[in-house]
């Protein structure tokens, strides 16, 4: 029988001792003839931590997707305010160029370099004023306009 059995001998190196080699022989094992008793008690258990694994794991990935949702929206919230400071400061420098485009002493100066005249009494009409005699609206007229021209 021993014949029958192959013997490989397996010899592990030692560094610093020389003494007698260790020698292990593999030997096949035969576990097709067990049978694996089935206990419903352990498997019961298994199943009710394989659920309670299942319900932490769910309880954790809520929690970690709401941190994650919650630093996204920080992150939206700042980029937004940044946006919206941008454009009140646009908004500010808009009023102020408009401001300025709307200085009369500014707008007396280029007429005067484009050949233009002061208004004549009743020539200005207001638009942007209430409107006359009790809140009326008033029907647009043509008046007669005199053209000049620079030739």
């Amino acid at each position: 029988m021993a014949a029958a059995q192959s013997v490989t001998p397996v010899m592990r190196p030692q560094a610093s001792w020389t003494g007698t080699p260790e020698i292990y022989f593999s030997r096949p094992i035969d576990n097709s003839r067990l049978v694996k008793v089935e206990n419903p008690q352990k498997s019961r258990e298994m199943k009710q931590f394989g659920v309670a694994l299942g319900c932490l794991f769910l309880l954790v990935m809520t929690f970690a997707w709401q941190h994650f949702r919650a630093i996204e929206y920080g992150y939206k919230i700042e980029t937004l305010r940044v946006q919206r400071d941008g454009l009140t400061e646009m908004n500010r420098a808009l009023r102020l160029e408009e401001a300025s485009l709307r200085d009369p002493e500014r707008i007396d100066t280029l007429a005067k370099k484009l050949g233009m005249q002061s208004p004549q009494a009743g020539q200005v009409i207001r638009m942007d004023t209430a409107l006359p005699d009790g809140e009326t609206p008033v029907l647009a007229s043509v008046a007669a306009i005199s053209v000049v021209s620079a030739r």
